[in-house]
């Protein structure tokens, strides 16, 4: 049986047990545990620090572990990422206070800049030749600045308010992070087989985000120019419908473009139009 380590609260928490569920794997959200048995597959989840989950993959103690890759950057453990899982999208970027003239990178030449996340800074900085003082701050990286502990920081960003906050903008993206699905490299075949069969899962609930079920009715003499509009998935699938002049169309699209495409139907006489959400993709 597979063990994988989530982060035991927070956001990330909430949208790893919700891709379980969607995966049909029922698992607690309870922070309050160490380890549970999840439900619908042969599962044990262990519930750690976001930060200790990388090394507790590559000690073996999870087999598995689903965590941001930020902390798989930072901790440097030897761990496989097998598979980016699309939510808790964030970016580590390094930020100056809003009175500072930003000519570049080169202005952190012999700055001292405070930081949660020193090992993927201090690599940073290595790779583009800039002599700085990275200093290591628990947490409120953002504040360090203000009181004189830095010139600058690097540290998460998702919306960039926190920075507006407290004076500083934002002005060099390191790294865009998300969660990834990461593996102990020692993995057995067994283990590696239930590993896969989840992956597969999480694939199907994955690729089925965004994506619209359409159905609709349209006049058989204008498929050619529909089957033009709706590839589809790889092609629209057409049924036949009692009257012979018409034709009942199927096609699977991404919300981004379904109202252009619901539009240029009509104009070539689709009607009826059905738009499902979709559960999964099984590819």
């Amino acid at each position: 049986m597979l063990t994988i380590a989530i982060q035991n609260k927070g956001r990330l928490n909430e949208d790893t047990v919700a891709l379980l569920a969607d995966a049909g794997i029922s698992a607690s959200a309870s922070h309050r545990k160490l380890i549970s048995d999840a439900k619908g597959f042969p599962l044990h989840v262990l519930y750690l620090r976001d930060d200790d989950i990388p090394q507790a993959v590559a000690m073996g103690v999870a087999d598995i572990g689903i965590v941001g890759l930020n902390e798989v950057m930072e901790k440097e453990c030897d761990v496989d990422i097998i598979m980016k899982l699309g939510f808790g999208a964030c970016r580590l970027s390094l930020a100056v206070p809003k009175s500072v003239d930003y000519p570049g990178l080169s202005w952190f030449e012999g700055k001292r800049v405070a930081t949660s996340y020193p090992v993927i800074l201090r690599n940073f900085f290595s790779e583009k030749g800039i002599q700085a003082f990275v200093h290591e701050i628990a947490g409120s990286v953002e504040v360090a600045p203000a009181v004189g502990m830095a010139d600058a920081i690097f540290d998460i960003v998702s919306s960039g308010g926190t920075l507006i906050q407290n004076g500083l903008k934002e002005e060099e993206t390191v790294i865009q992070s998300e969660a990834v699905l990461i593996a102990n490299p020692a993995l057995d075949a067994e283990k590696r087989a239930d590993t896969e069969k989840l992956m597969f899962r999480f694939r199907s609930t994955i690729d089925s985000k965004g994506m619209k079920y359409v159905l609709m009715n349209l006049p058989k003499a204008r498929l050619d120019e529909a089957v033009s509009i709706l590839p589809g998935m790889k092609s629209p699938t057409v049924m036949p419908l009692a009257d012979n002049d018409w034709i009942s169309l199927h096609v699977v699209l991404h919300e981004d473009v379904l109202w252009e495409k619901i539009e240029l139907l009509k104009n070539i006489g689709a009607s009826d139009i059905l738009v499902l959400a979709l559960e999964n993709v099984i590819r």
